[in-house]
């Protein structure tokens, strides 16, 4: 049985309700924002998946942080789409949802940085 990997399972769930809420602002006659959006949220899990197949502990951290990005750009969109009152749609869950990916995504950046530094200190003693 497969281990379950809660970044990959989190992002890919956020990208499908970002698909969702795609098409909830397209037929409300709402284009060029959700365009950005659709973009941007679903990338976060293309990255995140990208990132469990890295070569490296560089590419590894390279495509997280690239994921990590893309999760502050899509909390900007849902930020000006919530803010600009364009449509009438809740945009809690996503803002709350995006908030936890931001916070999760940073903490592994974090951690992978660390854990490079480290490793780089310990080989350049030895």
């Amino acid at each position: 049985m497969e281990k379950s990997n809660k970044i990959l399972d989190r992002s890919f769930e956020f990208a499908i309700s970002i698909i969702v809420l795609y098409k909830e602002l397209n037929s409300n006659s709402e284009f060029i924002l959700s365009k950005q959006l659709l973009r941007s949220g679903t990338s976060i899990g293309a990255n995140v998946h990208e990132a469990a197949a890295a070569s490296s502990k560089r590419d590894f951290l390279n495509k997280m942080t690239i994921a990590s990005k893309e999760a502050r750009e899509t909390e900007y969109w849902i930020k000006l789409l919530q803010q600009s009152k364009i449509t009438n749609i809740e945009f809690v869950y996503y803002l709350s949802e995006i908030k936890e990916l931001n916070k999760i995504l940073t903490s592994i950046v974090k951690t992978t940085k660390e854990s490079l530094t480290h490793n780089s200190t310990i080989k350049t003693q030895n």
